[in-house]
């Protein structure tokens, strides 16, 4: 940083700034955990029989103990992508009504679950269901961390509850999927052809607003290699939606050159031993009684209503805890 054209670059001294913040955030924590368990060391040889003060060293050992877990958390999360922002989408099941509402609630408790990190959540794509909820949104969700915690969350999830639909009031089982990618960054190179692309522009759909379904400015790019298809119409204007899909397109062919990668490994090195979970990895019960049970790991709570406001960390630290190794 102290080198004269250190500024001459913004894009790198940016990056430069950005590393150095998360390595300090990672170096000054333990730092600083090391020299609050020297004083609480020598605080404990000087204490005798004096209670109160007993009694502050355990507080604080406490606290240090919550710290040390926070950073057991942070180290794992060492991934090349886990410190992106990520592109998360919600896909309603087959259930029609059912599936397009509970895909609805899905994106309400990821919303409330970025809100309280302070992440900036951007609805990129959504498609409104034909009585209620939504078939299918998109999302870019930005802050440190994004994805390497939001990665857990990729896969089926299963509610069972009595349906606000049925006349009978009958219970009901619906599913949605859940896709985490990282955003990709511009340095990351994923060759895109220009002449592999089919660019359609149409009218944006939901709910109106001020030009924003009024005007061709939505965009639909197909890989045609691939047939992969993003689109984006959150934007009033067709230059940032063509702009935000093609970021899509770029992560999500970098995910697909990625497995096939991984594949071949496997294949030629043999399989490494883990659980493998299958395709659901979670169930939200509402009906005949209350419980959020995750399958990958067994954690559960009987809290419902704090997972779906978007008490989620018990079940992602669950997760990276249990399987420590990069998803990357």
């Amino acid at each position: 940083m102290n080198a004269p054209d250190f500024w001459d670059d913004s894009d790198k001294s940016n990056r430069l700034m950005k590393e150095l913040k998360y390595l300090k955030g990672c170096v000054e924590p333990f730092k600083e955990g090391v020299e609050k368990l020297s004083e609480l060391q020598e605080l404990t040889e000087i204490s005798e029989d004096d209670n109160d003060l007993l009694q502050q060293i355990q507080t604080e050992l406490d606290q240090l103990a919550h710290n040390v877990s926070d950073l057991e958390l942070k180290s794992i999360l060492s991934g090349p992508f886990d410190r992106n922002n990520v592109i998360l989408s919600i896909n309603a099941g087959a259930g029609g009504t059912e599936s397009c509402d509970w895909s609805n609630m899905l994106l309400r408790m990821y919303t409330r679950f970025a809100d309280e990190k302070g992440y900036t959540v951007k609805t990129l794509d959504i498609l409104p269901g034909d009585e209620a909820g939504i078939k299918n949104v998109t999302l870019g969700i930005e802050g440190d961390m994004a994805y390497g915690y939001l990665k857990s969350e990729k896969g089926v999830h299963r509610l069972v509850r009595i349906s606000p639909f049925d006349s009978n009031k009958r219970r009901h089982t619906s599913f949605a999927s859940v896709d985490v990618i990282p955003e990709i960054e511009d340095d990351v190179e994923v060759d895109i052809n220009p002449e592999d692309l089919r660019i359609d522009i149409f009218r944006s759909s939901g709910p109106g607003g001020q030009s924003v379904n009024t005007t061709d400015s939505a965009v639909r790019i197909t890989h045609l290699p691939t047939n992969t298809v993003v689109q984006c119409q959150n934007e009033r204007s067709q230059l940032n939606n063509k702009a935000t899909a093609m970021k899509i397109l770029r992560a999500r062919l970098y995910e697909m050159k990625r497995k096939e990668q991984e594949a071949k490994m496997s294949k030629e090195y043999g399989e490494k031993q883990k659980i493998e979970w299958g395709s659901q990895i979670r169930s939200y019960v509402m009906h005949p009684y209350s419980m959020v049970k995750d399958h990958r790991t067994s954690a559960e709570t009987g809290n419902v209503a704090r997972v779906m406001d978007g008490g989620l960390d018990e079940f992602i630290e669950a997760y990276l805890k249990f399987r420590p190794e990069s998803d990357e």
